[in-house]
């Protein structure tokens, strides 16, 4: 199923997309993204074809998370993550509120870079997910080492919380809420959920 899920046209670099992800038929593509070496954080540099698969298929099998492929201009551009940080990646880890979304993103690798494009597409991961009207906040985790992600996350609304441990890395847990979000991009997004 490769079913478009979000549309949003960016003021100076055009539309971006996002759809579900195919684990058996995007795997291929999601290799050459997630083994380049600019994907390090992303933690599966070592990874063959049939492993990206197996984990996208569990991603896709797990009732808290799932993941999707992002369109710049009609192509495959950029991959999103989903998860619930009460179930997922976070659990025990931080106080949980009702309406958290975690989110994880990563660029495909490319001989020639586009000015803004990578704020582009954390603007539109993040609008997307604000979208659904019962998330109240984003929660990131990113490897404190990640300077780049970390002015990105600045860049569009989120706030320090504190360094976390988690198994496989050293995070520094972040959280933008929707006024924040808006506050930071000038965007509106969907209506927050009632009390």
């Amino acid at each position: 199923m490769t079913d478009i899920v979000y549309r949003r046209t960016d003021p100076r670099l055009g539309a971006f997309a996002l759809r579900t992800l195919d684990p058996d038929a995007d795997a291929a593509l999601l290799h050459g993204w997630v083994t380049h070496p600019k994907a390090a954080f992303w933690m599966m540099l070592d990874a063959d074809v049939a492993q990206v698969a197996d984990e996208y298929r569990r991603i896709h099998a797990h009732p808290h998370q799932n993941a999707f492929v992002g369109l710049w201009r009609d192509r495959p551009a950029f991959l999103a993550e989903r998860y619930d940080p009460a179930h997922v990646e976070l659990v025990d880890r931080y106080d949980a509120a009702p309406g958290d979304v975690g989110m994880h993103f990563l660029c495909a690798p490319t001989d020639t870079p586009v000015h803004g494009f990578t704020l582009a597409v954390i603007t539109t991961v993040v609008a997307w997910l604000f979208d659904d009207p019962t998330t109240r906040r984003v929660v990131v985790e990113p490897d404190v080492r990640n300077s780049a992600v970390h002015a990105l996350n600045a860049a569009v609304g989120f706030t320090v919380v504190g360094p976390i441990t988690k198994p496989e890395k050293d995070a520094l847990l972040c959280v933008c809420t929707r006024a924040m979000f808006e506050d930071a991009t000038g965007l509106t997004t969907g209506a927050p959920a009632t009390p």
